[in-house]
């Protein structure tokens, strides 16, 4: 009994009875709030029983249970979901900590930005600060170990009184984050609905674990569209920005137990090389303790595909943000599963040290595993506090020097310049090389060329067209911690003039990797199995420039530069807001090239407002509104949030042809589509009313009596032989009616050859248009228009084939094509767009047709090196292909764009060829 209360009870006993009875029952209610209840005495069962999932509703309140009981624990609402449940992050240290958490979280803000710190201010605020250490769970909900191993690791940092526990609970702060609590509650309910333990199963989910984006939710990272993304986003990059991130995950790679760090290359080149390194440090006491404590079957480097090149992973982003980011992929589940044979994995060597042998695996070896990983990465930022603290200071501090100079980057194709000047015998002069005298130095010709050199910052202009994207960019920079300035007047730099309300970025900030990423071209090295072989496919995109894929206008500025710039708080997201005119006139215009103008549109026709485009001449798309005091005060409410310019006009504009909203419908099937759940959130933020279609209602027929267009997503339309497949081609048994509730039967089964494909081409000749993306352009080949896939060759045995990965190879990337602007589908695009390109299908179009006016290109590539950011191996093979097409069909038309148009609700740079479509004329 702790002494305090024994001096109560020998107070008690000199005094009343009465009173002693009192100190008794405050003596046990005291006692009763320092007992941890244990995982068992809340859910009923151990974690890690076979057979037993948690839901989101018993883990909630288990969190609170022992947020009361145990002074180590704090629970926070970070936000809400999608779903509106409440995102919780436990943080757990000592008592002593808990007290103290703001001066933590500031020492770790500080460091972190190491914004005017010098190397000794920082040492004595790393010995002062405590490392602070994110760990997560179930962010992929199927992905079941990832949840309940931090229902256990928060137990056990609650209740256990061991050393190691007491020296983490000392020197680390323990930010535990639940990823996905709407996909708990889904998938926990889903497995548990069975009442016989073992018919129960993680299959056949009626629909996607994150309300709209499923699997997809870890690619969300550097946009943060998502509310469970901006939740963690803003721990990670605004307010606590930890030095070292956990992510769990599964599963991992056949043959083994786990995949986790260090990883293999190639990693992206903006990173400090203290970050790789000190992923290698966390990663060998990751697997040491597991080969302590006899537990084998640990995979690193090429033993699996993860690496650290992307960016957009709750992992992977903080990587760009100099945070240790570490990612485990486990196997296990709750039904026991085997641990197959495969005999490559069973020799040891420098990726799989210590290999697992065949056997039944278990859940709760799974959870153990975790424990134990959990431990070895806290137990390490426990003895290396100062150091953890004072490293990410350090990558801060590089990051801001290198943005303070002259640098450049070594990307492999100024290296590969190197080596073919090397072998030429002479460099690749550019503009600002002279030729050379004597004795050749390649280093410094090619690599440090000083046009070639990093930005100091970058400007985002305010007049550009669609300066409503461009904040909406900028805000993706400031959700990820990023220090963003506004002119607060005009100025000029480097002999251009810039308007008051222009935006600029500096590179000399702690987080330099991901400004560079976020606007610089990525170059992935040419990456294949052997010399000649096929390549290694990167672990997801291989570039993503954000820049370039919203479309934004911006400027490299190479020389240091200043001006009225008013520097904005961290976090803080800009609006954009616009005044409009008055006076009298006859009416107001809105662009087609600014996204945002379809919102006010579909709002003007959501309020009964007449909404008209122009059909023709030098402003054809533009949408013209008739002057009203109802319409002027629709205008200037969303003017106020939405920020594009309304112009005035004295005159209504001729060859005007009235908007009515289509009546459009979103494929989707039995257990959701991501694609589709991306483009139904962007509807949705757009203010575009769509109603989603089932292969069964397709198959029924009579489309043409409910819809005006019909839009598939990649992977809706069955493949054929000549289209070649897609980046991502999933395979999954499809589940039985008897193994699903009957509400969901209506959502089942796939489109077909024989009966879905003839309903659609009815709906098109009956004067309806389908819209199709990516893979699903197949419907093409289907319905025999007149075009083949351009990515074909002969093969000796005079048979065409899709061209091998040897010859051709493009996985996620940033493409250029030349656009016809002047197609209706294509209002307010440019002469060039940038595209997302995925493995897209490219197409060869029947000259004939095109004479005829029966096929028209939209989209194509004019050029034998279209690649803007990524890898493009072979794009040769590219030139003259036509990116995208509208074809007539009867009295309607297909639309088909190969490039991913609305990928992951990143690309607004080609939205709005989607968005014109979605409106009907008057017959």
């Amino acid at each position: 009994m702790p002494k305090y209360e024994l001096n109560f009870y020998k107070f008690a006993m000199l005094r009343k009875p009465f009173l002693l009875f009192l100190l008794i029952i405050l003596a046990g209610k005291l006692s009763f709030a320092q007992s941890v209840p244990s995982p068992k005495d809340h859910f009923g069962f151990e974690i890690g029983d076979d057979y037993q999932l948690a839901n989101f509703t018993q883990t909630e309140a288990y969190f609170k249970k022992l947020a009361d009981a145990s002074d180590r624990v704090e629970l926070t609402s970070i936000g809400l979901t999608e779903e509106g449940r409440n995102q919780y992050m436990l943080i757990i240290s000592s008592p002593q900590n808990l007290k103290n958490l703001a001066k933590y979280k500031d020492i770790s803000q500080k460091l972190a930005r190491a914004e005017g710190l010098t190397p000794e201010q920082a040492k004595t605020l790393a010995a002062d600060g405590k490392a602070v250490v994110w760990i997560d769970g179930g962010l992929h909900a199927t992905e079941v170990v990832g949840i309940h191993q931090l229902i256990e690791t928060a137990y056990q940092l609650a209740s256990r009184k061991d050393a190691e526990t007491n020296r983490i609970l000392d020197n680390v702060i323990v930010l535990m984050t639940h990823a996905n609590p709407d996909g708990q509650e889904l998938v926990s309910n889903w497995y548990m609905r069975e009442k016989d333990p073992k018919k129960r199963t993680l299959e056949f989910l009626p629909r996607l674990y994150q309300k709209y984006i499923g699997h997809d939710n870890n690619r969300d990272f550097y946009m943060m569209q998502m509310k469970e993304s901006q939740n963690m986003g803003r721990q990670l990059f605004v307010e606590w920005l930890p030095q070292v991130m956990y992510n769990h995950h599964q599963r991992g790679p056949a043959g083994s137990v786990l995949a986790g760090p260090p990883y293999r290359d190639p990693f992206n080149y903006v990173f400090d090389p203290l970050m790789i390194t000190g992923i290698d440090a966390l990663g060998a006491a990751m697997y040491n303790r597991l080969n302590v404590e006899n537990k084998p079957g640990y995979t690193r480097l090429t033993g699996s595909t993860f690496s650290t090149w992307y960016n957009g992973g709750l992992r992977t982003t903080t990587q760009f943000h100099n945070m240790v980011g570490l990612l485990t992929e486990i196997i296990g589940g709750p039904t026991p599963e085997e641990i197959p044979l495969v005999p490559n994995r069973l020799i040891p060597n420098g990726s799989t040290p210590n290999p697992v042998t065949p056997q039944t695996w278990h859940f709760k070896q799974s959870i153990d595993y975790s424990l134990s990983l959990n431990f070895s990465v806290l137990d390490y930022a426990a003895r290396n506090y100062d150091d953890l603290l004072f490293n990410i200071y350090h990558m801060g501090k590089n990051s801001i020097d290198r943005g303070n100079m002259d640098y450049w980057t070594p990307y492999p194709k100024r290296i590969d310049a190197i080596n073919e000047a090397m072998k030429a015998g002479k460099p690749a002069l550019t503009a600002s090389t002279a030729a050379p005298v004597g004795k050749i130095n390649y280093y410094d010709l090619i690599l440090k060329d000083s046009t070639l050199r990093d930005a100091r910052g970058y400007i985002i202009p305010a007049n550009q067209t669609d300066f409503p994207t461009a904040v909406n960019f900028l805000n993706a920079l400031i959700k990820a911690g990023i220090q963003v300035q506004k002119a607060s007047a005009d100025f000029t730099v480097s002999g251009k003039k810039y308007p008051v309300g222009s935006y600029v970025v500096k590179s000399s900030q702690a987080f330099r990797p991901h400004i560079l990423d976020m606007f610089e071209p990525q170059d992935h090295p040419n990456d294949f199995q052997y010399a000649g072989g096929p390549p290694i496919r990167p672990y997801d995109g291989a570039g993503w420039t954000l820049a370039y894929q919203m479309g934004v206008s911006f400027d490299r500025i190479l020389s240091d530069f200043s001006g009225p710039f008013v520097t904005l708080p961290y976090g803080e997201l800009q609006t954009v807001k616009t005044v409009v005119p008055s006076g009298s006139v006859a009416g107001y215009e809105l662009s087609p090239a600014v996204n945002n103008s379809f919102i006010y549109v579909n709002d003007l026709l959501a309020a009964g407002l007449e909404v008209f485009r122009i059909s023709n001449g030098k402003d054809q798309g533009t949408f013209f509104v008739p002057a009203s005091a109802k319409a002027k005060s629709a205008l200037e409410k969303s003017s106020a949030q939405l920020g594009t310019s309304v112009k005035t006009v004295g005159k209504r504009p001729a060859n005007l042809t009235k908007v009515t909203p289509a009546r459009v419908a979103l494929w989707d099937n039995y257990g959701g589509s991501m694609p589709s759940g991306w483009v139904r959130w962007i509807m949705e933020q757009y203010h575009f009313p769509i109603q989603l279609v089932y292969a069964k209602d397709i198959d029924a027929g009579d489309l043409r009596k409910k819809y005006d267009l019909i839009l598939f997503v990649t992977r809706a339309i069955p493949g054929i032989g000549n289209a070649r497949p897609g980046a991502e081609e999933y395979v999954r048994r499809e589940a039985k009616e008897e193994e699903v509730p009957a509400e969901f039967h209506s959502q089942m089964g796939s489109l077909t050859v024989s009966k879905s494909i003839p309903a659609l081409k009815k709906f098109m000749e009956e004067g309806g248009s389908v819209f199709t993306v990516g893979t699903s352009t197949s419907l093409a080949y289907h319905i025999g228009l007149p075009v083949r896939n351009a990515l074909m060759e002969m093969t000796a045995a005079g048979v065409e084939r899709p061209l091998p990965n040897d010859k051709y190879f493009i996985p996620g990337s940033v493409l250029e094509v030349a656009v016809d602007s002047t197609q209706k589908t294509t209002w307010g695009m440019g002469s060039k767009s940038d595209i997302y390109f995925d493995a897209s299908p490219v197409f060869n179009l029947s000259s004939e047709a095109v004479s005829k006016g029966m096929i028209k290109p939209l989209m194509w590539f004019d050029s034998n090196k279209p690649l803007r950011s990524g890898w493009a191996w072979g794009q040769a093979y590219l030139e003259d292909g036509v990116a995208a097409f509208e074809a007539s069909v009867g009295k309607g038309k297909l639309i088909a764009f190969g490039p991913e148009i609305t990928f992951r609700a990143q690309s607004y740079g080609t939205f709005k060829v989607l968005f014109n479509q979605l409106y009907s004329s008057p017959n």
